[in-house]
Formats: C-alpha cells, structure tokens, sequence
C-alpha cells in the first residue's frame, strides 16, 4: 500500500514544486511540453478541482487534462505554443469532443496567444481560452492561495470581535453564492483592512466591501 500511495503522491510533489517555481509568463515559457501540462493541471488543482492528467503520445491534439468538481467535468487541452498563436481549428475540435463526451466545457491553454477567430468561435460557445499572460495570472494565484492559511487564515464564522448582528448581514458571494466571511487583507495595498471574502475560498475568490450589508444578499 505504501508503494502504491508514493506511486500516486510523487507526481503531485513534483507538480507543486514545479509551480512554485514559477516567476511568470517567461519561465512557463521556457517549460518543456510535459511539464507545461503538469503546471497546468496543477493550478487548477489548487483552485479546487480534482485533476487528471492523460497519458498520451506526444503531439496528439487530444484532451491533456480532466477538471472535475461537483457539477460535473471539463476538459483541458494544452498548446505550448511560443512562437504563433492557436488557431480556431483546435478551439473547434475541443468543441466537439465536449460535446461527444457530455463535459460541462472546455478550456484551450496556451503559453502563447490567440488568432481573433479563435476568440471569436470560444465566445460563441462553451470553450475557454487561457493565453500565456492569464495563465502566469492563475499560476500566482494558485501560489498565493497555498500560502493563504499560513498568513490569512479563513474563519469559518464571524470574527468574535464583530458586533452580534455579523451573521445576519452578512451577504452572499457575488460569483457563487455561497455565504461569506469577513477576513482581513494580510498584503498589497490594503493591508489591514476588513472585507467580505467568501467561505469556500481558494476554490471562489469573490469579495464585497465590509459595507455590503444583508440587502445585497438577496
């Protein structure tokens, strides 16, 4: 059992490493193909997902990796372009497999940018587009979000020190709906400050001013 649960957890150590080195777009960029795969799959982990990686031949313009969460599944093609943009065959073709395979959607991610008909196609349908800057963008949120709990800890309810109506205005996350918390900003400009952020953060990162009272929860 032991070798079976090393077996399954060195791959993810070695994700998370290969994430925290990350310093932005110019570092992924320099990623071979496979471990521009394994960056990706590692950021939407550590956005909440449970993530498979498929074991493919190289060059295969198949689906590189599985999202899942409660809602069902998306898949994931990666396209670690440098030097051109991706087209909207790929964009087209992962439309398809999508729809064949019943995913909620799809997601095209590359280190380098789009064609505007490859945006144009995306817009229309169930497909999302990550272009190497965006992607440097959820690769620094996927790293501040694992550090988060050492520095920000997120409660679970009220602050004790809040006055007792707290629980009653507080009010719903604008991206989710779920309910939020106050927290206090630990860095930026902001530091210090008191906001409502909500309750299932690092997977939904929604704010509202601390001003924003029960009227805007309904």
């Amino acid at each position: 059992m032991l070798v079976i649960w090393l077996l399954a957890e060195v791959p993810k150590l070695r994700q998370r490493r290969l994430l925290d080195r990350q310093q932005g777009w110019e570092t992924i960029r320099a990623l071979t193909w496979q471990q521009f795969e394994q960056l990706v799959a590692e950021a939407y982990r550590r956005r909440g997902y449970r993530v498979e990686l498929v074991d493919r031949p190289a060059g295969d313009d198949g689906v590189d990796v599985v999202l899942r969460d409660d809602r069902g599944h998306w898949l994931v093609q990666c396209k670690h372009y440098k030097a051109r943009r991706v087209g909207v065959r790929p964009v087209r073709e992962l439309l398809g497999v999508v729809a064949s395979e019943g995913a909620v959607g799809g997601i095209v991610v590359t280190a380098g940018s789009f064609t505007p008909d490859a945006q144009a196609f995306a817009r229309d349908n169930a497909i999302e587009l990550v272009d190497g800057p965006q992607l440097a963008d959820l690769v620094q949120e996927a790293r501040e979000s694992a550090e988060e709990p050492a520095t920000a800890p997120v409660e679970p309810t009220p602050a004790p020190a809040a006055s007792a109506d707290d629980a009653a205005t507080a009010p719903v996350c604008p991206a989710c709906g779920s309910p939020m918390v106050r927290r206090t900003a630990r860095r930026g400009d902001h530091a210090g400050s008191a906001f409502w952020g909500c309750s299932t953060f690092p997977k939904c990162r929604g704010t509202r001013p601390l001003a924003d009272a029960a009227t805007s929860a309904v």
